[in-house]
């Protein structure tokens, strides 16, 4: 049998596979509750664990790794976003921090996608008609949306997801627009036949589609401004299933009940479950509550990954998927 002595404290619920052998390998406390950790127990857990293993509902910042005990040296996260992690902090202390990259990307970009067509073909609109028992049958006028094939889609961070939605977008007949901090090689260019933008603002304003699909970090943080959103055709549509802090949600739900962008879909928000309450009252608005990587294969494979990041560090070697500042 492996040796159990590693103390591991979970703070969410896990697939059940995942926490079978977690209790296998490890000295493991599991979370009977799916309920978030409070501070109070967040503090508690890191105070007397070797590892811990959080969620993005887990925001560790600076002021909860000072009270870390002396036997916390890793924070595996179960997720490959690490913006509620101060990993400079924890660096700091000798904490080291590994997330679960690469696992969820066509997962996310098959939601980005099923969003993108929900707005443009109003599919939420007509579910609703059929569940109320509101429909009198087809009419010439009725629903009308528009095409996808032919539209120009701006994607804002050309990483793995980007790169995954835009060979989706491309099977349907969509031109590939992106911004990204560094150009793709010429040669993945062609591949998806994508156009590079030096310029955010000029790419905006020549959209039909925006899809948000870069991290949130200070320099994104509301990247998609009030003065960016103004930018857009007012026939444009927001996509967003990266983070919600990369669009300013209030400025985007008044330009939303004015008309001035035709729609948005929306699978994260800026302050999590505190959704803007005007913004649920649209009808050319889809929201889903963060089910971009809420596959049965996604999170089991995000499970295998942070099992494998702390039996690495278990015998004494670098997690393979440790975050370091060139990743931030």
């Amino acid at each position: 049998m492996p040796k159990k002595g590693l103390s591991v404290v979970v703070t969410r619920r896990l697939p059940e596979a995942v926490e079978t052998r977690m209790s296998e390998l490890f000295d493991v406390r599991l979370r009977e509750s799916d309920a978030p950790m409070t501070r109070d127990e967040l503090a508690a857990a890191m105070r007397e664990a070797d590892v811990l293993v959080p969620t993005i509902t887990d925001v560790i910042d600076q002021s909860l790794i000072a009270q870390a005990g002396d036997n916390l040296r890793l924070i595996a996260n179960f997720g490959a976003g690490v913006d509620h992690i101060d990993v400079s902090t924890a660096r700091q202390r000798g904490i080291l921090v590994s997330n679960t990259p690469g696992v969820v990307t066509e997962d996310t970009a098959d939601m980005a996608m099923a969003l993108l067509l929900a707005v443009t073909r109003r599919i939420p609109e007509g579910l609703s008609q059929m569940q109320k028992g509101e429909w009198q049958g087809w009419a010439p006028t009725a629903l009308m949306g528009g095409r996808v094939g032919g539209r120009r889609l701006g994607i804002l961070g050309m990483g793995r997801i980007g790169m995954a939605l835009a060979r989706r977008a491309r099977a349907f007949g969509m031109q590939i627009h992106y911004h990204n901090r560094k150009r793709l090689h010429a040669e993945t260019e062609a591949e998806i036949e994508a156009t590079y933008w030096e310029s955010l603002d000029q790419m905006i304003a020549r959209m039909d589609v925006i899809s948000v699909n870069c991290p949130h970090t200070p320099s994104t943080f509301h990247l998609l401004n009030a003065r960016r959103l103004k930018l857009l055709k007012p026939s444009a549509v927001i996509v967003n299933t990266s983070r919600g802090e990369v669009i300013d949600e209030n400025a985007l739900t008044r330009m939303l009940r004015a008309g001035e962008i035709a729609g948005a879909g929306l699978d994260v928000y800026e302050h999590g479950v505190d959704i803007n309450p005007r913004l649920r009252e649209l009808k050319n608005v889809v929201l889903l509550p963060h089910m971009g990587s809420a596959t049965e294969e996604g999170r089991a494979e995000m499970g295998e990954k942070v099992l494998l990041n702390i039996k690495t560090f278990d015998d004494g070697h670098r997690p393979p998927d440790q975050v370091v500042p060139a990743m931030l």
